[in-house]
């Protein structure tokens, strides 16, 4: 049976660095193999930067995944270039910088980390139900982790239950919200998201009083990330490296910081 820590979207430096002290503990106590972590946000500023991505990796990443704001930050061009453990959404194409996939040898099995983005209230991208079609046809790895960054609950549950029996798990990110919905559908792990890894007092990572503001005047401001303690948010998964089925789900929250 495998481990597989996947961690929620991980929300600015304080994050990075709270993550780079934690995980190599956690890893050990859960006894996680393998570590999968959403950097979308890990950047100041937003996005993914060379130097949240390497403080991501030396915490014990193996690969890292993003979402809609993956080319926010333009000093990462390089290392979509060459860093093959970094992924953006697949569904941007095969004409844009980067990949979608990323395959890790373990021997005896492979693992496919595949990144989605969902479009319903989200950018207008290749449809993500017919591009892992695509992906599946092709992808020999016994063990496939699906993270879908996507808003709509009722479009991550649908592409949940389309995978279902196809690949080990289909994890939702991008809310930051953690929902309470795990499940094993047919030999498929799944969750509508995982939630983030950011300030526990904050909206969504970012300081209260700047977003309860916009709600009040509907007045643009600048969002800046909370400080305080950082809690991770998380799921483990038991695979069964056999057959690529997921046997167990379950959440994990640890404040950090």
């Amino acid at each position: 049976m495998m481990k597989i820590l996947f961690i929620g979207d991980v929300v600015g430096m304080n994050s990075c660095e709270a993550l780079r002290k934690e995980l190599h503990g956690i890893k050990q106590k859960l006894g996680a193999e393998i570590v999968v972590v959403n950097g979308e946000n890990s950047a100041e500023g937003n996005g993914i930067n060379p130097a949240s991505a390497a403080a991501i990796f030396e915490a014990g990443a193996d690969v890292i995944t993003t979402g809609n704001h993956c080319f926010r930050q333009k000093t990462m061009e390089a290392e979509w270039d060459q860093n093959e453990r970094i992924i953006r959404p697949a569904n941007y194409g095969d004409d844009v910088i980067g990949r979608g996939m990323c395959l890790l040898d373990r021997g005896a099995y492979s693992i496919a980390v595949i990144n989605l983005m969902g479009t319903t209230f989200m950018q207008p991208l290749e449809n993500p139900f017919r591009c892992i079609d695509r992906i599946l046809e092709s992808c020999t790895a016994r063990i496939k982790i699906v993270d879908f960054h996507a808003e709509a609950t009722s479009e991550k549950r649908a592409l949940g239950y389309y995978l279902a029996g196809r690949v080990s798990a289909v994890l939702g990110t991008h809310t930051h919200v953690t929902t309470a919905d795990e499940q094993v559908i047919d030999g498929t792990g799944y969750i509508t998201d995982v939630g983030m890894t950011g300030p526990k007092n904050s909206i969504l990572g970012v300081e209260k009083d700047i977003i309860i503001e916009r709600f009040l005047t509907y007045y643009p401001k600048r969002h800046k990330f909370a400080g305080g303690e950082i809690e991770l948010n998380g799921v483990l998964l038991d695979i069964d490296a056999k057959t690529g089925k997921c046997v167990s789900i379950e959440r994990y929250r640890q404040i950090i910081q």
